[in-house]
């Protein structure tokens, strides 16, 4: 099973498309850098007006590695689920398309270790991107426009809010974050997988994958009561961007924050469990439909 992993993982590393992804993050990151290193005060004025001279957070430290990294992945998180279907969508119907899928169901070793050796290989590779992703938007961001403490931007209901978290207590809720987004880019890594089975070729897993993504995404943001009720309760992409309760901090009864709380931690866990079961759903489809497949070619 190692080895076949080891050689998956080194078919990855030899296809082109592989690195558009890396390439493509390190782009929005550095513009999103520069942007904000060039004049990034604007935009600090402009979203604390609302807040007059009462808030006390230095609003020439407001703009910090620990803000940079979320603005950022605002912007990345809803674009990575195209990027991860890239090398996903890829994964049986490449070999198919190469006319080696054929070649290697000939050698002792199951579809079941075949499927979940690409499963794994598209996880890794994956969390790659968002480790990449980590580096480039938090660290790197760090390094640039340094820490304090961290101002996040809210609309809640119809009235918009300014959070305020101490420097000492962010860290834990990136990694957090990141670990979050690894289960529901995984979702992506699972759904293309199911759709490569049934192609020839990899640009319909890829395409049909985006397609998808992006309709339940526009479904999932639609504010009309009959859908929340019946249709966005079943949408992953619903889900997608559940990481961001964990930077909106709990208050007391004085509205003051209460250092290392989350405002809603049982609706994160209950998002991850259905994240979770998306993907038992995606992959014992691909799962299913490959021991079945004919391979003619």
């Amino acid at each position: 099973m190692w080895s076949l992993l080891q050689i998956e993982l080194y078919k990855i590393s030899k296809r082109p498309r592989t690195y558009i992804a890396f390439i493509a993050i390190a782009a929005i990151v550095l513009i999103f850098q520069f942007a904000f290193k060039a004049d990034g005060k604007s935009y600090m004025n402009l979203m604390l007006q609302s807040a007059g001279d009462t808030f006390e957070l230095d609003r020439s430290k407001a703009i910090n590695g620990y803000f940079m990294c979320y603005i950022i992945l605002n912007t990345l998180l809803i674009q990575v689920p195209i990027l991860v279907a890239l090398v996903a969508g890829d994964a049986i119907s490449g070999e198919a398309n190469m006319g080696t899928l054929r070649l290697i169901l000939t050698k002792p070793i199951s579809r079941s270790q075949i499927i979940g050796v690409k499963f794994i290989a598209s996880v890794i590779y994956t969390i790659g991107l968002l480790v990449f992703m980590a580096v480039m938007a938090l660290f790197i961001s760090m390094l640039i426009f340094g820490v304090d403490d961290m101002l996040i931007f809210r609309v809640k209901g119809d009235e918009s809010q300014i959070l305020q978290i101490t420097k000492d207590d962010v860290m834990w809720r990136y990694f957090a974050a990141f670990g979050y987004a690894a289960v529901a880019l995984t979702v992506i890594a699972a759904l293309a997988l199911l759709l490569s089975v049934f192609a020839e070729n990899s640009i319909g897993p890829i395409i049909a994958t985006v397609c998808i993504v992006i309709v339940c995404t526009i479904v999932s943001n639609i504010n009309v009561p009959i859908i929340d009720k019946t249709i966005k309760p079943w949408l992953f992409t619903s889900y997608l961007v559940g990481w961001k309760g964990f930077f909106y901090i709990a208050t007391d009864d004085d509205n003051v924050p209460i250092k290392g709380t989350m405002e809603n931690w049982p609706a994160i866990r209950s998002s991850l469990y259905i994240l979770l079961a998306h993907i038992g759903i995606f992959f014992g489809a691909a799962w299913y439909a490959f021991k079945r497949k004919d391979i003619l070619t």
